[in-house]
């Protein structure tokens, strides 16, 4: 199976939006499903690679771990506090990012987050202990702030319902993708210490610091801010989006509100944003130690890297099928809660494991719930925020969420250093998991009812 033929899956759910009928007729729904077509090819290709490019470059610290602990003099706890500082940064910085992306355009502000990102993430080469770690990692923070959101609101303006929740799925693949891709790479970089008198850490950072720069000035050129300002467009495909999104917007505007005010005071925001800090907490607590992790089989960097890749590429091949099945569904969150609650199992068991590949089994079980989490998730909030209460209330729930990202790899380097081992944060790090799988099972969808889909198409 391929992924269009993944993405395109979705067409027939029940939940697709497609007007009743006399509200969109079949013809402009017809027009706009051309268009939207188009949009997605031109604007998914490229956004994907922008989001590899980030979750590499907030996660290869992993990597450079392996040598660069030793050559700072970091503890666990040292180390596990300075990579979450990257989170403390992106979640000050989250909303005003969003806000400010909203009134600049998203063409201006997303090349402004790849180049300033892209920067320091090559001056984190040059830190040289605990406390110079700690706040350029911060400061990378503050960089990249208001990318993931940005990205989230930008489909906001281009996709309705059921594309919105595909291209949210295209763009989340770059999770796996980055890891299956970067981790070969950072293990071969690790070969590099010493050439031009830097560590071999040091290249790490610096090469994959390069292509966010370049990737922030093609965004200049090749994204356009809303579908009234792209010139690939035709007048009449420009006319057939602007009225189908303005369909969906006025819909879910009407139910939940579309003003900033409407996300702040709304309580499913917060919910939302508490079950995306327990996901975030697994995904990045593990994901940045899981070199570190791998590194107790006993294999050299180059195969520690080839190895950390297989989860996350079984991973993508499970968050596609998952995402296919729940865009059918009648309902997301039964798919939500259960991938978490598979990923909180896993981890469980994998904490209690030291067989190196059985514990590799617990660990792709582990990822591939988090990732089938991830791919379906996002289209819950998405589906009924609107305007100034999408911008501020998707920026609210990725930068609390992203708090786990501080949380998770400080909570397993603490208790590392204090246990001695890897199992007693593992097994605290699926308790988290499984608190956010019970508590969306208890919330459900706060957007049923919204923007409900055109009889231009049966169910």
């Amino acid at each position: 199976m391929t992924i269009s033929q993944v993405l395109r899956a979705g067409d027939d759910a029940p939940h697709a939006d497609a007007p009743p009928t006399g509200r969109l007729a079949a013809e402009d729904y017809a027009a706009s499903e051309r268009t939207l077509a188009k949009a997605f090819r031109r604007i998914l290709p490229f956004i994907f690679v922008c989001y590899v490019i980030s979750y590499l470059d907030r996660t290869n610290v992993g990597f450079a771990a392996l040598t660069m602990n030793k050559d700072l003099g970091l503890t666990a706890e040292a180390f596990g506090f300075g990579a979450g500082m990257f989170f403390i940064g992106y979640f000050l910085f989250e909303i005003p990012s969003n806000l400010i992306m909203q009134k600049v355009g998203a063409r201006v502000w997303i090349a402004r987050i790849m180049i300033t990102w892209g920067l320091f993430s090559m001056a984190t080469a040059f830190v040289v202990g605990p406390k110079s770690f700690a706040a350029a990692r911060f400061l990378l923070g503050l960089a990249e702030a208001g990318f993931t959101p940005g990205i989230y609101l930008y489909f906001t303006h281009w996709f309705p319902g059921k594309w919105r929740a595909k291209a949210t799925a295209a763009f989340l693949v770059g999770i796996p993708v980055a890891n299956m891709i970067g981790s070969p790479i950072s293990g071969a970089l690790l070969g590099l210490g010493g050439l031009h008198g830097l560590r071999s850490w040091q290249w790490l950072l610096l090469i994959e610091g390069v292509p966010a720069v370049m990737l922030g000035i093609a965004c200049l050129f090749v994204l356009a801010d809303r579908p009234e300002k792209a010139a690939w467009l035709s007048d009449e495909e420009r006319a057939s989006l602007a009225k189908r999104l303005a369909f969906e917007q006025r819909d879910i505007g009407a139910k939940h509100g579309s003003k900033l005010r409407d996300a702040m005071t709304n309580w499913r925001v917060f919910v939302l944003a508490f079950i995306n800090f327990c996901g975030i907490v697994g995904s990045l607590g593990v994901g940045l130690w899981m070199p570190q992790i791998i590194k107790q089989f006993g294999v050299e960097h180059a195969v520690v890297g080839w190895l950390t890749a297989i989860p996350y590429a079984i991973g993508a091949v499970v968050m596609l099928w998952w995402a296919r099945v729940a865009n059918r569904a009648a309902s997301r969150i039964p798919y939500v809660a259960g991938a978490l609650a598979v990923a909180a199992v896993a981890l469980c068991a994998s904490a209690f494991i030291h067989a190196p590949v059985f514990k590799l089994i617990a660990l792709c079980v582990t990822v591939s719930g988090i990732l089938a989490f991830q791919a379906t998730y996002w289209a819950i909030p998405s589906g009924f925020l609107t305007g100034r209460a999408a911008a501020g209330g998707l920026a609210l729930i990725v930068s609390v969420g992203n708090l786990g990202g501080f949380v998770g790899p400080s909570m397993i380097g603490a208790l590392k250093q204090f246990s001695g081992g890897f199992t007693v944060p593992l097994f605290a790090v699926s308790g988290v998991l499984l608190l956010g799988a019970l508590t969306i099972a208890w919330l459900g969808d706060p957007g049923s009812g919204a923007g409900e889909a055109p009889a231009a198409r049966k169910t």
